[in-house]
């Protein structure tokens, strides 16, 4: 995994060839909403751009993560379908949802069935490359998503300079991060994790979330600011020594938002005293949003490398498929 972390430059680079050489229909009518559907590794990427192009795109964008689509889906929704596999079955059903509602779909897959159907009904199809964890290729998933919102009309180019600044960075900053990586690594090891951020980067701190459950195999927990001064504050009301707090922080962020998150860690010293800070760094929110991915992500793999475990193997989710399939279809 470490491989696949070390290559984030060079899987967004190629991710950007990728991008442009695709092949994206003009919308058949005017594209009045967006719907990302996909999950895990997959659908992550979908979080994160939806909060990236919140002040741009037009239309609303709605993440979709289960077998079934909104209501509102018809010809005038744009679906856009990631799967890395392309044979989750949650998202296959939802592309045959698409299909019968007449939406317009396009889609991002290394193959399978989402592949399959694609060609089968002439959709869009970008094809990434495949064999590895699909937790591991955010780079592509993401990028693509960019890219389609831009060929339809929906987001101007400026993601393109945005993403090769983030590649800039990542590369003149490596042993910045890394060092940063392993003292997060040293401060969360036995302990319950706890991330928090802003508005704005759920899909980061989910990204986070993820990759310490699969990854590092533990469990963790995760809130944004606001939100969570109007409920789990109240849950710090005993010790949690166990626990280990990690705010994800921009300098960006909305005043009012750093004034809480100051008080709040007032608060939460009061109940364990492992708290910390990741600061972003980029001139845009892409950018601040990458950086923080591929910190975290170092986090994910050395607390793996910590615990002496495997931190590709996911047997856990193999076991649930398989069960899956034994029960067949109803």
């Amino acid at each position: 995994m470490k491989d696949l972390v070390q290559r984030f430059p060079e899987q967004l680079e190629e991710a950007l060839r990728i991008g442009e050489q695709a092949s994206i229909s003009r919308p058949i009518r005017p594209i009045r909403n967006v719907i990302i559907t996909g999950l895990g590794g997959s659908g992550i990427g979908g979080t994160i751009v939806s909060e990236i192009i919140a002040n741009e795109c037009p239309v609303p964008v709605t993440v979709n993560k289960d077998y079934f689509l909104p209501a509102f889906t018809g010809p005038e929704t744009l679906v856009i379908v990631s799967s890395y596999s392309g044979n989750t079955e949650e998202t296959l059903q939802a592309m045959d949802v698409a299909l019968e509602k007449g939406a317009q779909i396009s889609c991002i897959t290394s193959g399978g069935s989402v592949a399959e159907r694609a060609r089968e009904h002439r959709l869009d199809l970008v094809l990434i490359p495949g064999g590895n964890p699909p937790r591991s290729c955010l780079g592509y998933s993401l990028t693509q998503l960019f890219f389609i919102l831009h060929k339809k009309g929906l987001i101007g180019g400026a993601f393109v300079a945005q993403l090769r600044a983030s590649i800039d960075r990542m590369r003149m900053e490596e042993a910045a991060i890394k060092s940063e990586a392993q003292e997060v690594t040293d401060f969360l090891f036995g302990k319950l994790p706890v991330i928090y951020a802003v508005d704005g980067y759920n899909g980061v701190a989910t990204r986070f979330r993820q990759q310490i459950n699969e990854n590092s195999k533990m469990l963790c927990w995760h809130h944004i600011i606001p939100e969570m001064n109007h409920n789990e504050l109240v849950g710090w009301a005993e010790q949690h020594e166990e626990c280990a707090v990690v705010i994800l922080r921009n300098s960006t962020d909305y005043y009012r938002s750093q004034a809480r998150i100051e008080i709040n860690k007032e608060i939460i010293a009061q109940r364990t005293p492992h708290i910390r800070e990741i600061w972003s760094r980029g001139d845009s929110m892409l950018e601040r949003s990458l950086y923080l991915v591929h910190l975290t992500d170092w986090v994910s793999c050395y607390l793996a490398d910590r615990k002496a475990i495997d931190a590709v193997e996911v047997n856990v989710i193999n076991h649930l498929k398989g069960s899956l399939a034994k029960l067949g279809e109803r």
